[in-house]
Protein backbone atom coordinates (compact mmCIF):
# COMPACT_ATOMS: atom_id res chain seq x y z
CA UNK A 1 0.00 0.00 0.00
CA UNK A 2 1.66 3.19 -0.92
CA UNK A 3 0.88 6.09 1.52
CA UNK A 4 1.86 9.46 0.38
CA UNK A 5 2.92 12.34 2.71
CA UNK A 6 2.47 16.12 1.55
CA UNK A 7 5.17 18.94 2.80
CA UNK A 8 5.88 22.90 1.99
CA UNK A 9 2.44 24.42 3.25
CA UNK A 10 2.43 27.67 4.82
CA UNK A 11 1.15 31.35 4.99
CA UNK A 12 2.17 33.70 2.35
CA UNK A 13 1.49 37.03 1.05
CA UNK A 14 -0.96 37.77 -2.10
CA UNK A 15 1.97 37.15 -5.09
CA UNK A 16 4.29 35.15 -3.61
CA UNK A 17 5.51 31.51 -3.96
CA UNK A 18 5.45 28.15 -2.34
CA UNK A 19 6.46 24.65 -3.30
CA UNK A 20 4.74 21.44 -2.01
CA UNK A 21 5.55 18.49 -1.90
CA UNK A 22 4.53 14.91 -1.83
CA UNK A 23 6.81 11.64 -1.08
CA UNK A 24 5.07 8.55 -1.80
CA UNK A 25 6.37 5.34 0.72
CA UNK A 26 6.55 3.21 -2.53
CA UNK A 27 7.13 3.32 -6.36
CA UNK A 28 4.82 5.98 -8.08
CA UNK A 29 5.74 4.47 -11.63
CA UNK A 30 3.07 4.11 -13.77
CA UNK A 31 0.51 5.97 -12.68
CA UNK A 32 -0.93 9.71 -12.99
CA UNK A 33 -0.16 11.58 -9.64
CA UNK A 34 -2.56 14.49 -9.02
CA UNK A 35 -2.60 17.74 -6.32
CA UNK A 36 -5.87 18.70 -5.53
CA UNK A 37 -7.16 21.29 -3.07
CA UNK A 38 -10.52 22.01 -1.14
CA UNK A 39 -11.07 25.07 0.59
CA UNK A 40 -13.63 25.34 3.88
CA UNK A 41 -17.56 24.71 2.40
CA UNK A 42 -15.91 23.36 -1.12
CA UNK A 43 -16.06 20.53 -2.90
CA UNK A 44 -11.80 18.49 -3.42
CA UNK A 45 -10.91 20.47 -7.42
CA UNK A 46 -8.21 19.09 -9.52
CA UNK A 47 -5.36 21.50 -9.24
CA UNK A 48 -2.59 19.74 -11.48
CA UNK A 49 -1.74 15.83 -12.66
CA UNK A 50 1.43 14.36 -14.53
CA UNK A 51 1.73 11.25 -15.61
CA UNK A 52 4.91 9.64 -13.85
CA UNK A 53 5.96 8.22 -16.88
CA UNK A 54 5.75 10.66 -19.16
CA UNK A 55 6.44 14.05 -17.04
CA UNK A 56 5.21 16.21 -20.58
CA UNK A 57 1.81 14.96 -20.47
CA UNK A 58 0.65 17.34 -17.79
CA UNK A 59 -2.87 18.96 -17.14
CA UNK A 60 -4.03 22.31 -15.13
CA UNK A 61 -7.32 23.95 -13.91
CA UNK A 62 -7.83 27.03 -15.73
CA UNK A 63 -7.75 28.79 -12.43
CA UNK A 64 -3.86 27.52 -11.78
CA UNK A 65 -2.15 27.45 -15.62
CA UNK A 66 0.69 29.48 -15.87
CA UNK A 67 1.15 29.91 -12.32
CA UNK A 68 1.65 26.60 -10.92
CA UNK A 69 4.03 23.85 -12.52
CA UNK A 70 3.43 20.59 -11.64
CA UNK A 71 6.50 18.06 -12.06
CA UNK A 72 7.48 14.21 -10.94
CA UNK A 73 10.78 12.71 -9.81
CA UNK A 74 10.48 9.08 -10.11
CA UNK A 75 14.22 8.26 -8.73
CA UNK A 76 13.24 9.74 -5.52
CA UNK A 77 9.25 9.08 -5.31
CA UNK A 78 8.58 12.88 -5.22
CA UNK A 79 5.72 14.80 -6.61
CA UNK A 80 5.97 18.69 -6.79
CA UNK A 81 4.29 21.65 -7.01
CA UNK A 82 5.13 24.91 -7.82
CA UNK A 83 3.08 27.83 -6.65
CA UNK A 84 3.71 31.26 -8.17
CA UNK A 85 1.82 34.69 -8.09
CA UNK A 86 -0.25 32.60 -5.38
CA UNK A 87 -3.92 34.28 -4.75
CA UNK A 88 -6.31 34.61 -2.04
CA UNK A 89 -8.16 32.23 -3.52
CA UNK A 90 -5.69 30.02 -3.03
CA UNK A 91 -6.55 29.52 -0.16
CA UNK A 92 -7.11 25.72 0.84
CA UNK A 93 -5.48 22.63 1.95
CA UNK A 94 -3.97 20.92 -0.65
CA UNK A 95 -3.60 17.23 -1.08
CA UNK A 96 -1.62 14.62 -3.52
CA UNK A 97 -3.39 11.78 -4.77
CA UNK A 98 -2.09 8.77 -6.25
CA UNK A 99 -4.26 6.85 -9.60
CA UNK A 100 -3.38 2.96 -9.65
CA UNK A 101 -3.10 1.58 -13.17
CA UNK A 102 -1.72 2.72 -16.21
CA UNK A 103 -2.19 6.62 -16.88
CA UNK A 104 -4.03 7.02 -19.90
CA UNK A 105 -4.67 10.07 -19.43
CA UNK A 106 -3.71 12.55 -16.12
CA UNK A 107 -7.06 13.78 -15.13
CA UNK A 108 -8.06 16.23 -12.73
CA UNK A 109 -11.14 14.05 -11.30
CA UNK A 110 -10.28 13.36 -7.82
CA UNK A 111 -12.66 9.97 -8.01
CA UNK A 112 -10.33 8.67 -10.59
CA UNK A 113 -7.59 8.56 -7.54
CA UNK A 114 -7.48 5.91 -5.43
CA UNK A 115 -4.62 6.89 -2.77
CA UNK A 116 -4.66 9.96 -0.95
CA UNK A 117 -1.97 12.11 1.53
CA UNK A 118 -3.44 13.52 4.28
CA UNK A 119 -2.48 17.78 2.99
CA UNK A 120 -0.99 20.45 3.66
CA UNK A 121 -2.45 23.70 4.18
CA UNK A 122 -1.85 26.90 2.42
CA UNK A 123 -2.96 30.28 3.09
CA UNK A 124 -2.10 33.21 0.97
CA UNK A 125 -2.68 36.98 2.75
CA UNK A 126 -3.98 39.79 0.22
Amino acid sequence: QVQLVESGGGSVQAGESLTLSCVSSGSTMRSCMGWFRQAPGKEREGVAAIDSEDAHRTRYAESVKGRFTVTIDNALNTLTLQMNSLKSEDTALYFCAAKRGICWSPSLLASQYNTWGQGTQVTVSS
